[in-house]
C-alpha cells in the first residue's frame, strides 16, 4: 500500500458526516452518521474521532450541517447559529487548537459572505469545509516530504499515540514521513508505543502501519528507554495537539517522558505539526490547557476493570513537552529550528 491510498475515515454523504469510530478499531469497522453540530461534539468528545487535524476537519463539518440542516431563515440568523455551534464544537475537546481553528474559519467565511442569500451562504460553508479537508491531506503530503530526509539511512523510528490517517484527513503527520520513506524503499521501522490509557498506539497506529506494509513492532511505553539504550532507536516523531510561541508543544500524555529519554540518549526528536497547530497566542506551554478525561479510561480495558474497586485514578490526556527537548518541528512549509520564538513566526509569516 503506497502514501496514495489514504484512509477515507472522513467523508460527507447526502448531508451528514460520516465518521469512522475509531474506538471500535482494530477489531471493528463502523461508520457513524451525525446529522447536527451536537453530533458532531459528541463524537469529538467520546473520541469516535481524535487526533488535532481530524477533529479540526470534522468541527468544519459540523458547522456546515448548522448551515444544511438548520432552521435559519435568513443569513444573519444563520450567522448567529453558527457564533452557537462554534462554543459548543470548542468545549468538546480544549487542548486541540485545530478544532478552534476550524471553526473560527468557517464562522469568518459566514461572516464574509453575510450579504449572501441563505442558499448561497450554504454552499460556500459546505465548501469551506470541504476545502478545509483538501488542504489537510495537502498537508499531510508536504509533512512527509520535509520529514522524509530527517529519518536516519537505517530508519528505526519510535513514535507515540496515533500521529497517522486516523489523526488527519488520511495520511498522517507523524506517520507521513514513515510512510513516504517507505514508499521510496527505505528500511523503515516503526517501534510503536502502545500509549496507555486508549492504546491509541496498539489500536491504531499499529493497524494504519500494518496495512501500509511497514515493518513495526509493538512495545509498551515503559520499554521505550530499554530499547533507546540498546541503540534501537535512531529518532522519535510525534505529533502536536499544539504548538505555542516558544515551541512549547502539547502532545498525548506521556509524550514528555519520551523527549526526556531521548535527550538522555543523545537521539534526536522530531515532532510533526501542521501550521494550523500554531499557536502564537500563547506564550509558553504551561498557558495551554489540558484536558482532564474520565478516570474510568484508566480503571477499565475493554469494559473490563483492571483496578481493585474503589481506586482513585488520574487521567490528564495530554502532556507538555518543552522547547529545549525538542530537535525540530516539521510542518507542511518546511521544517523548523530553533529559536523556535522566530522561526515559528517566519514560517507563518509573520
Amino acid at each position: 500500500m503506497s502514501t496514495a491510498d489514504t484512509l477515507q475515515h472522513i467523508y460527507w454523504d447526502d448531508d451528514a458526516l460520516c465518521l469512522l469510530d475509531q474506538r471500535l478499531l482494530p477489531a471493528q469497522t463502523v461508520f457513524i452518521r451525525c446529522a447536527t453540530a451536537e453530533d458532531v461534539a459528541q463524537a469529538i468528545r467520546t473520541m469516535v474521532v481524535r487526533g488535532a487535524p481530524a477533529i479540526g476537519c470534522s468541527a468544519a463539518y459540523g458547522m456546515a450541517l448548522v448551515a444544511q440542516r438548520g432552521d435559519a431563515t435568513t443569513s444573519a440568523a444563520l450567522i448567529e447559529q453558527l457564533a452557537a455551534a462554534k462554543r459548543l464544537l470548542d468545549d468538546s475537546r480544549p487542548t486541540a487548537v485545530n478544532l478552534a481553528w476550524a471553526t473560527s474559519r468557517m464562522l469568518e467565511t459566514a461572516r464574509a459572505h453575510a450579504a449572501e442569500d441563505l442558499a448561497a451562504l450554504r454552499r460556500i460553508l459546505l465548501e469551506e469545509a470541504h476545502a478545509i479537508l483538501a488542504e489537510d491531506l495537502a498537508m499531510c503530503h508536504a509533512i512527509g516530504r520535509h520529514g522524509e530526509a530527517l529519518i536516519p539511512m537505517r530508519g528505526h523510528v519510535l513514535t507515540h499515540c496515533n500521529a497517522g490517517g486516523l489523526a488527519t484527513a488520511g495520511l498522517g503527520t507523524a506517520l507521513a514521513p514513515i510512510r513516504i520513506a517507505h514508499d521510496h524503499g527505505r528500511a523503515i521501522h516503526v517501534f510503536v508505543d502502545e500509549t496507555r490509557p486508549f492504546l491509541q498506539g496498539a489500536r491504531l497506529t499499529a493497524w494504519e502501519l500494518q496495512r501500509a506494509g511497514v515493518p513495526l513492532t509493538l512495545i509498551t511505553d515503559n520499554m521505550a528507554g530499554y530499547f533507546m539504550r540498546r541503540g534501537e532507536v535512531d529518532c522519535v516523531i510525534v505529533g502536536a495537539d499544539r504548538v505555542v510561541a516558544n515551541g512549547d508543544i502539547a502532545n498525548k500524555i506521556g509524550t514528555y517522558s519520551l523527549a526526556v529519554l531521548a535527550q538522555a540518549h543523545h537521539i534526536p526528536f522530531y515532532v510533526a505539526a501542521p501550521s494550523s497547530t500554531i499557536d502564537l497566542t500563547l506564550p509558553n506551554g504551561d498557558a495551554i490547557p489540558i484536558e482532564q478525561r474520565d478516570s474510568n479510561e484508566v480503571i477499565m480495558i475493554g469494559g473490563q476493570h483492571i483496578a481493585p474497586s474503589g481506586v482513585s485514578a488520574a487521567h490528564p490526556a495530554f502532556d507538555m513537552t518543552p522547547h529545549e527537548l525538542i530537535t525540530a518541528i516539521i510542518t507542511e512549509r518546511g521544517v523548523v529550528y530553533p529559536p523556535y520564538g522566530d522561526n515559528l513566526r517566519k514560517i507563518l509569516e509573520l
